[in-house]
């Protein structure tokens, strides 16, 4: 198949609007939805606007019930759990230094800069140590101590300097949860996140000393990582009202702190931002293709999931849905 081909930004987007001007929303969200079946990796679409489920769709053998692997997407939960401990004073907020929390796992006779690390660093992929995601994956995965082989990562750069994406960091974050939590982190999101109604994780693996991984290794169906976006576009509230994640820190999180070196998109506390179809969005994206996307200008909620196999953003799978997101803006947010 040439998946390449099908869903060329500027094609898609002139189809959707000439769907749109001459069919209601509905159909041109339906054209929509149809032409990305011919997407091979894609398996299953939830669309919601203004907090009601309008379109949900599978692919390929896949379904939005379907439990799926959604790799660094889990990353913006990790960054919601740590907005939850600071509200709830188990951590004291974006500056405290990762260190004294950490001091039985750093290296003998750390770098000097390990004392400078915040949990805000930690956030923002701005450590400054060295990756421990990309080709570095594999050999962090294989050590005894993921913790410990990630803090003995050398310094690549400067704490709160340019971004170095890690899962590495991430996972610290989780070391972290569970040590001031006295919880797995796993744990945690059950008791706090456990108010937004349609959430939950399916599984999710732990390291050698059974810490569950921040950022990776998570599943959920698409309608759960949905229930996890709506949460977010309602400024941390579920549907009841209750305010489950700080609005503050949904404000934080989405805040530009550092960019992409690949590409160039903004980055906040676990959250990507760019402009898609025209209107800023901020997005979750998880190796493959497993995609959150909030658009708080149209109150538009997506969740797509993907085969969890090839390397979305080498494939051009990961521009392929944010082509497919595009399409969607045109047909909901036409104006």
């Amino acid at each position: 198949m040439n998946r390449r081909s099908v869903l060329s930004l500027p094609l898609l987007l002139a189809s959707t609007r000439l769907a749109a001007a001459q069919e209601t929303p509905a159909t041109a969200l339906g054209f929509v939805l149809d032409k990305a079946r011919e997407l091979g990796p894609l398996r299953s679409v939830i669309v919601s606007l203004d907090g009601k489920e309008i379109a949900a769709r599978g692919y390929h053998g896949g379904s939005p019930d379907a439990s799926t692997n959604i790799k660094s997407a889990s990353k913006s939960i990790i960054s919601a759990l740590t907005g939850i401990a600071i509200d709830r004073q188990v951590l004291e907020g974006v500056d405290q230094k990762i260190a004294p929390i950490l001091s039985r796992d750093l290296p003998d006779d750390p770098d000097p800069r390990m004392n400078d690390i915040t949990i805000g660093n930690l956030l923002s992929m701005q450590a400054g140590l060295g990756r421990t995601s990309g080709p570095n994956y594999g050999r962090w995965v294989s050590s005894r101590n993921w913790v410990r082989a990630a803090l003995a990562e050398p310094f690549d750069g400067e704490p709160g300097g340019p971004m170095l994406y890690s899962t590495g960091s991430t996972h610290l974050l989780s070391a972290i949860l569970t040590k001031t939590g006295g919880k797995s982190t796993r744990e945690l999101a059950r008791e706090w996140l456990g108010p937004v109604e349609g959430f939950s994780i399916d599984a999710w693996d732990r390291d050698p000393q059974g810490i569950y991984v921040g950022g990776n290794q998570m599943a959920m169906t698409a309608r759960s990582l949905a229930a996890f976006g709506e949460l977010y576009r309602n400024g941390g509230r579920n549907k009841a009202g209750e305010q489950v994640v700080p609005e503050d820190w949904v404000k934080a999180s989405w805040q530009v702190r550092t960019h992409s070196i690949y590409s160039g998109d903004g980055y906040g506390y676990g959250w990507f931002m760019r402009e898609i179809g025209g209107r800023q969005v901020v997005y979750a994206w998880g190796f493959g293709g497993q995609m959150l996307y909030i658009v708080p200008a149209l109150g538009l909620t997506v969740a797509m999931t993907s085969r969890e196999d090839d390397p979305s953003a080498r494939s051009g799978h990961r521009d392929d849905l944010h082509a497919l997101l595009a399409g969607i803006i045109g047909a909901v947010g036409v104006d």
